[in-house]
């Protein structure tokens, strides 16, 4: 389990109460902070440290999908330590129970009656490694937590923090020991993101500044919890015109129609499209959404939620559906008058 500071520890950043949305220039300080800050633990990776941050910005919830080794754990946890907040990491493996992520009931002789420990689940930022190692049971315990924000345990309902985000990690489903995610859990999933092997200059780069240690255990948190919760509320502000929400809609309907699909994106996958393409203009210096953002989303928050119509053969697998995402963005046309202005 691992935890940043409480707010009043030592941490190198003012606290701040302040409450209310942010100005556009307080806002792009503030997030390309986090971004620097991230990118001091992962180098050459730009692109997948900018949609981790539209994703925890967007209030939603991250997959990291890719081969060992290549970061997936470092950039969830450097993200999460940019920002001064509860972080608990759980190690998913095929013996870890669901109440060993939500908590348990115990019994307490002095007061003779049960009382309930919280488990990880219970911080704002909760890194959830490996996570398609646990078996379809442990990882239906994220269910109700990840769409509702809350636990219920022994008939008792608990609410999570706010905010509340998980990034899980997860290694391809060829590799042994691992068990597919259901559709349900992927679908509660913002975005997919895949990190790749870096280049050679950055990897060499790598190989010379971690000769001494890991830049993680110097990275400290640039925003407090205050903080994210203004940046989150900027992003609520952000206006979608109905031409957008519209275009939104249609790309969504045409997956559900598409003859190479055999489960096409659900509403929430609409809306949380939606939602991400407003983080995605406030971090552009916008107050108001364009086709753009849309198209420049779709593929990470749709191409994990779909299922080809053939489900065998290695050439339906995750670039491919990637690849049909894409197609279908291109042939949606974009309704007239979507250009984002109230």
């Amino acid at each position: 389990m691992e935890r940043l500071p409480e707010s009043g520890e030592e941490v190198g950043i003012d606290a701040d109460t302040s409450t209310g949305a942010l100005s556009t220039a307080e806002f792009l300080l503030d997030s390309r902070a986090v971004m620097a800050a991230v990118e001091t633990v992962i180098d050459g990776k730009r692109d997948a440290i900018e949609l981790a941050t539209t994703v925890l910005l967007a209030e939603g919830h991250l997959l990291v999908e890719d081969v060992p080794g290549v970061g997936k754990t470092m950039l969830a946890r450097a993200l999460a330590k940019s920002v001064d907040c509860t972080v608990n990491r759980v190690q998913f493996t095929p013996d870890l129970l669901p109440s060993d992520i939500t908590g348990v009931s115990v019994y307490n002789q002095a007061e003779r009656e049960f009382e309930f420990k919280p488990g990880p689940i219970f911080a704002n930022i909760v890194i959830g490694d490996e996570i398609n190692r646990a078996s379809p049971k442990t990882q239906s315990a994220l269910l109700e937590s990840m769409e509702e924000h809350q636990v219920s345990v022994d008939g008792a309902t608990y609410v999570l923090p706010d905010p509340f985000t998980v990034i899980a990690t997860q290694n391809p489903v060829e590799m042994e020991g691992t068990y597919a995610l259901p559709e349900a859990q992927r679908d509660r999933f913002m975005a997919r993101i895949s990190m790749g092997y870096p280049d050679a200059a950055n990897e060499a780069a790598m190989l010379r500044t971690r000769e001494q240690g890991s830049p993680l255990d110097v990275l400290k948190p640039v925003v407090t919890i205050e903080r994210l919760r203004q940046m989150i509320l900027t992003v609520r502000d952000v206006y979608v015109s109905s031409a957008v929400e519209h275009y939104a809609v249609a790309i969504a309907a045409a997956t559900r129609v598409d003859r190479e699909l055999r489960l096409g994106a659900s509403p929430r996958a609409t809306l949380q499209l939606v939602r991400a393409a407003k983080a995605r203009a406030a971090l552009d210096g916008r107050d108001f959404v364009l086709p753009d953002d849309i198209d420049a989303l779709a593929v990470p928050v749709l191409a994990h939620r779909l299922m080809a119509a053939k489900s065998t053969g290695s050439a339906f697998g995750r670039e491919a559906l990637a690849e049909i995402a894409a197609r279908i963005v291109q042939s949606t046309p974009v309704p007239l008058g979507a250009s984002g202005t109230a």
